[in-house]
């Protein structure tokens, strides 16, 4: 189909349509400390997909044997997850002071909440699509900062940059993870709001971070248990509080809010290239803005953050007309 293919760099876009290559087990399966049954058919790369911020994510990583690993700050301390699929049953195992709270929101963090059978597809490509992907259900990690701060750093600018300063600053100011001998090496758990906090300045502009988006980090990580508290509110509510805080925008709370929440309706508005992609995949109009997209979406009301998932997975993007945005260093400068 015209206008079909795989990019050779996946853009910001792009990837957030989230299907992770985690591969085929080849070593026998161990005993871990929880098991979960899904209620249908769960691909682990589609749902943790858009956990992982980069190849190289200091903070999630996938190994030979099938497993996904995660390393996170829950409220009750830093803790490492391990996930793997066995004959259609998810194996858990969990490592620090927070493994018993990630092991309690296994469930959840597969997609248990969400209900892919409310979905009800209105185009062909997005029919195409979902049949092609029976397993795809929405992550609800419960965990507002560890989505919103690499959030923060996607703003404006590339993947690439973003998951470059993530990884710097993670491996700086953040912990190793814990867990036993045979983890994938070099995991950290990413700093705590109060390191966030004291981060100098010249340690932003060598990750390449500018003073717009470290203030926005530095403001959000003061506020880091109100903001927490947002994971438990609806997604509206929970999208106002972030947007209290200035520099969080709609394109921020909803990038952040479908990780934490696994909120099926919260839609990515603001975005460079999404409407476009939208436009391009259900109306051929590339030229698409904003409130086209929305308009596009709306027989998906209730699921319209689904549908651009679908949308993106199906690989079906406008042909480019333009050079690629080139990468920055500002911290050469």
């Amino acid at each position: 189909m015209a206008g079909r293919f795989n990019p050779r760099t996946p853009t910001r876009t792009t990837v957030r349509g989230g299907h992770l290559h985690i591969p085929t087990p080849t070593q026998p399966p161990r005993t871990g400390t929880r098991h979960y049954t899904p209620p249908g058919p769960l691909d682990l790369g589609l749902v943790m997909g858009p956990l992982r911020r980069g190849p190289a994510d200091p903070t999630f990583r996938t190994t030979p044997d099938g497993s996904a690993w995660r390393a996170s700050r829950t409220p009750d301390g830093p803790g490492t997850l391990r996930v793997a699929l066995r004959d259609a049953r998810a194996e858990a195992e969990a490592w620090g002071p927070g493994a018993e709270w990630l092991l309690g929101h296994l469930p959840a963090l597969l997609g248990d909440a969400d209900d892919p059978e409310e979905f009800a597809p209105r185009h062909r490509l997005v029919a195409e699509s979902a049949r092609r992907r029976p397993g795809l259900r929405l992550t609800r990690t419960g965990l507002v900062l560890e989505s919103l701060i690499p959030t923060i750093l996607e703003q404006k600018v590339t993947a690439d940059e973003a998951y470059r300063a993530w990884r710097l600053l993670v491996r700086k100011y953040g912990e190793p993870a814990p867990g036993p001998a045979h983890m994938p090496d070099h995991m950290y758990v990413m700093p705590d709001p109060g390191t966030w906090a004291r981060i100098p300045s010249w340690e932003w502009h060598r990750a390449g971070v500018d003073a717009k988006r470290s203030a926005t980090i530095l403001r959000a990580a003061r506020v880091a248990r109100r903001l927490e508290e947002a994971a438990a509110l609806p997604p509206e509510d929970a999208a106002a509080r972030l947007h209290l805080v200035p520099g969080i925008g709609p394109w921020t709370s909803a990038e952040t809010l479908q990780r934490a929440m696994g909120a099926p309706d919260l839609v990515t508005v603001g975005d460079l290239h999404l409407p476009g992609i939208v436009g391009y995949a259900l109306a051929g109009d590339r030229t698409a803005d904003d409130a086209a997209m929305l308009e596009l979406l709306a027989p998906y009301a209730g699921q319209r953050h689904r549908a651009t998932r679908l949308i993106l997975l199906s690989g079906l993007t406008p042909p480019r007309r333009a050079p690629r945005m080139s990468p920055r260093n500002i911290g050469a400068l």
